[in-house]
Order: C-alpha cells, then structure tokens, then sequence
C-alpha cells in the first residue's frame, strides 16, 4: 500500500496551520493546544448512552457511530485535535485473531502466542480488512472543518505483550522469556506486528488523519538495552513506513522516563511524556529536534479546580523553553473524571498561553 500523491493526502490548509499541527512541527503557535488521550469515550455520559449494549470492538467498526464518539469531546471540550476512536487491538481482530474485550479486564485472546507455528494468526492486514475505518475517518474530516484528526495504533512491543500473555500482565513473564528465550522468534514477532501496525497507520493517513500516535503502552516494564535490542528496531519500522506521508508522529508510552531518548530515536517527531517526568527533564533527556507532548497526572484532575491549576502550571512553566509542546495528560482521561474538570483544563491552557 504505497503512499497516494502529496496532494491526495495533504490536510487543508487551515488544518495544516492549526494550533496542534503547529505545535507538531516546532512551529510559533497563538496558544498551547491541547488533546487528552482516551478523550473519546469513558468519562463522558453521552458516549456511555450511544455505547449503550454495544461491545467495545463492535463499536470500533460501526463508522456512525465511531464519527458521533470521536466528535463528542470535541464539541464538549473544545480541544485542539479529535482523537480517532478506536483500541490498539483493533487491526489484530480484523486479520482474525480470536480476542475479545472483556470489561473490567481488557483484551483477552483465546490462543495466545508462544511458538513459531503460533505466527500464522498473524496474516497481512489488508485496507479491505478494515474498509469502516476508511468510511469513518471520511465522515469524520467532513465535520471536522480546521480541527485535525489523530489516528494512532498500538506499537508492536505492546501488542505482542498482550498476544503473548493472552491478556493485560504486570510482569510480562512469558512476553519477556521469548524475548531472551528465542530471540529469533520474538524478532519474527515483533517484525510481523509491525508491518500490521504500519499498514493500519497507513489506512488512517490515506483516509485523511492527519498525524499519528504509536501507542507503546507497556514498553515500560523494558530496560534501556532490551528496549534497544529487542524492540526498537520494529517500531522504528513502524515510524519509517509512514515518513512518507509528511504527517507528524507521536511516540508514547508509560513509565518509559528511563527510555525516552530511545524513543525519540524511533523515528517519532513528538515524543509523549508520563507525568513521572518533568518536561524540562525530558527535553534533557530526548535532546534537540523534538517536541514534546504531556503531561499533568490524570488524577490532580479529581482533587479541585484551584489544585488542578496548580499542576497544570508546573507543567506549563516546565514547558516554557521546549521546542513544542501539546499539553496532555500523563496517561488516559480516567472512566470517573468530572467532564466539567477537562473543559475548565483546556480554557486554562489557552488562556494561560495565548501568545
């Protein structure tokens, strides 16, 4: 699937000189932009009325209803970019692993992997495979006008880990005795994984997403030299495969302070930050060339309107001399969070940074 011509792809202009895309680029910006992970969806209760009775992965497939649910916050908050609605384990169910989503647990898949014959769950995904992201994503740039649309997918590392272990894992034990087990399998793994990350990226961008967000979820249970060895080079696949498109990447992960220079160097043109880390300390540690995206702790937002502005000046001020900066959270929106907390958050932003 090879990249269409420039002018195919390219945002509209205004799109283009959005806040966001600005920020993206290391650009002057009219204000901080601002977009929370898992925004689309959880806290918000007219999400929780059109998800009513509908399964998770059933609901990432119904394009109407993907377009209302990736729109709501935007329309509520009045963010700086729509996030796509979706989950890191779509793309494996559209190939035809047997997983589902279980609530209160995660992804859980029914044969996990643990030898070489079990990679023969991992065909090629195809556009075919998932035609409802292409028809979601059109609907979606028609409404959104200047705002820009983020399309992410999970990183390969993170995927494996749940295909590895059959589910969500604190110590990643099968994952991890492949990893230093049979090297040659785990590279097999994460190869394969990463050109099913790639082409999913690949269908987001030619529909019309507009940047691009590898979701590494779990890379943080690595040290810096197996992170290097055994993972970085996928998701560097994952990064070059898209270069093309001109679009920014974005690179996040959980935990991962002792690993951010790396991930920059994965390809990624804003690496996200956990709140573990202080912007001005993972500038240091990324080094030049890359904006940076975080990072307020998800839960200040449950402690009051006067401590939430607080923190969020610590954030900002340790912002104040990056190259970039989008303001997010230092994970995802948590299911319980007071809506009214994350409007009252982004008029905060733009009003403390309008330029």
């Amino acid at each position: 699937m090879s990249p269409r011509p420039a002018q195919q792809t390219a945002p509209s202009d205004a799109v283009q000189d959005s806040a966001f895309l600005r920020a993206c680029r290391r650009e002057p910006v009219p204000h901080t932009p601002v977009w929370f992970m898992r925004q689309a969806g959880r806290s918000l209760p007219e999400y929780r009325k059109v998800r009513e009775g509908i399964p998770m992965l059933e609901s990432c497939t119904r394009p109407e209803l993907v377009t209302e649910i990736t729109l709501q916050p935007v329309r509520r908050h009045g963010v700086d970019a729509a996030v796509y609605y979706s989950d890191i384990v779509v793309p494996l169910k559209a190939i035809g692993v047997d997983l589902d989503i279980k609530p209160g647990v995660g992804p859980v898949v029914a044969h996990p992997i643990r030898t070489r014959a079990d990679l023969a769950q991992l065909r090629d995904l195809t556009p075919d495979d998932v035609s409802y992201v292409t028809e979601a994503i059109g609907l979606l740039t028609a409404e959104l006008g200047s705002t820009p649309l983020i399309g992410f997918a999970g990183a390969p590392f993170t995927l494996a880990s749940y295909l590895v272990e059959g589910g969500p894992s604190r110590t990643y034990e099968n994952a991890k005795a492949i990893m230093y087990g049979d090297p040659e399998l785990w590279a097999d793994l994460l190869d394969r994984l990463a050109d099913i990350t790639a082409a999913f990226l690949k269908v987001q961008i030619e529909a019309g997403a507009s940047a691009v967000q590898l979701f590494d979820s779990w890379a943080g249970a690595l040290s810096p030299a197996d992170y290097s060895r055994s993972v970085l080079p996928a998701s560097a696949k994952v990064f070059e495969a898209v270069a093309g498109y001109g679009v920014p990447r974005i690179h996040f992960g959980v935990g991962t302070g002792e690993l951010l220079k790396l991930m920059g160097e994965a390809g990624a043109d804003v690496v996200g930050v956990d709140f573990r880390v202080p912007l001005d300390e993972a500038a240091r540690r990324v080094g030049p060339g890359k904006a940076l995206q975080g990072n307020l702790d998800p839960t200040v937002l449950f402690a009051g309107t006067e401590a939430v502005e607080t923190k969020t000046r610590e954030v900002l001020d340790a912002a104040a001399d990056l190259e970039g900066h989008i303001f997010n959270l230092g994970h995802g929106v948590m299911p319980t969070t007071d809506p009214d907390a994350l409007t009252r958050l982004v008029e905060y932003v733009h009003t403390q940074t309008v330029r």
